[in-house]
């Protein structure tokens, strides 16, 4: 069992047993959410194929294990509001509506990618479905995203920015002047905290003195709180909650994810710091896609050949954003040259 999960099974069953109405979710939500964490498992499953065979270079890290939080916060946003990461970026991605296609070929580098192919893995952008990007400098993304915030704050506009970042970026200084100054102006900024236990590769007890991370806020007088981050339900409900706040002209709140990641660090990463029993154990109990598969067949809402529909139908996109990417043509080496410095209006 991961660390800092034993309250998670209460949790659970608190939710699974709301009158029927699982967590206050319909069935059309819930198989919704299904398809959405299963579409980024089977994604970033086919990437790490891609990059086994060279199409994908550079860094890549995989959000396999961690899909119950882009999945559940995306489904409380509002439109107009702003997402923002670090560089475990895919499955936000996806989460936010971005083309499958488009994020593919960005991930090998190709001009039909979401950032014609100069961003990588790491530093796609699209404005379009307001995701900010993924950021490569470990917590840089933080102030980036209270950036967001002060803008949202200066136009009135009610929107929030959700701000994610990890275990390991929670120790960085920039996180802590980010805070200080959204509490200190109030700003409409939901903090999301990826909990995943191992940072770049050392747990949690060993890097942080405050290992209850939901807790970092306290002395800037931001409320937090813990989310079992395995479980889509209460990620949703969590993160309602913290919009609502941070919607309301309350200030920030912070959530901490208490979450797990299957793979390494990223895919150069064999992750021998922990050991293959406690990834098995966690994969048998506490896997979020298992975990909504298990109230879609409780409840009577789907079946077997209705959930092995639902995965080819995912696989059959995943197959056409790999062929896309693999087809789509690299960047002309002008494109060196764009997108570097905004022009202004004469």
């Amino acid at each position: 069992m991961a660390r800092g999960q034993t309250s998670s099974a209460a949790k659970r069953k608190s939710n699974d047993s709301d009158g029927g109405a699982v967590g206050g979710v319909t069935k059309d939500e819930l198989l919704k959410y299904y398809r959405d964490m299963l579409l980024i498992r089977r994604f970033e499953e086919r990437a790490g194929q891609l990059y086994g065979m060279g199409l994908i270079g550079g860094f890549c890290h995989l959000y396999i294990g961690q899909e119950a939080i882009a999945v559940g916060v995306q489904a409380i946003k509002e439109p107009g509001d702003q997402v923002i990461t670090g560089y475990r970026d895919h499955g936000h991605m996806l989460a936010c509506g971005m083309d499958p296609r488009e994020v593919m070929a960005e991930l090998t580098g190709r001009v039909g990618g979401s950032s014609k192919g100069k961003g990588g893995s790491m530093h796609m952008f699209s404005t379009e479905a307001d995701f900010y990007g993924g950021h490569g400098i470990v917590g840089a993304q933080v102030a980036l995203g209270t950036g967001l915030a002060l803008a949202n704050h200066y136009r009135d506009n009610k929107k929030v920015s959700f701000t994610y970042f990890g275990d390991g970026a929670a120790n960085q200084g920039q996180v802590y002047e980010s805070f200080n100054m959204a509490r200190l102006w109030n700003l409409p900024v939901v903090y999301v905290i990826e909990n995943n236990q191992y940072a770049m590769g050392t747990s949690i007890e060993r890097s942080s003195s405050e290992t209850h991370l939901h807790k970092r806020g306290s002395s800037f007088r931001i409320p937090g709180e813990e989310v079992d981050g395995m479980d889509v339900l209460a990620v949703k409900a969590a993160a309602q909650k913290a919009a609502d706040h941070a919607r309301s002209g309350e200030g920030p709140y912070i959530l901490e994810m208490k979450t797990y990641r299957y793979r390494g660090h990223s895919m150069s990463d064999p992750a021998k710091y922990r050991t293959r029993d406690e990834v098995d154990e966690v994969r048998k109990t506490r896997d979020p896609i298992d975990h909504v598969q298990e109230l879609l067949e409780k409840n009577g809402w789907a079946d077997e050949a209705a959930l092995k529909a639902i995965d080819a139908e995912v696989k059959a996109i995943v197959a056409d954003s790999a062929e896309f990417a693999r087809t789509s043509p690299e960047p002309e080496p002008s494109e060196l040259y764009t997108d570097v410095y905004l022009e202004a209006a004469q």
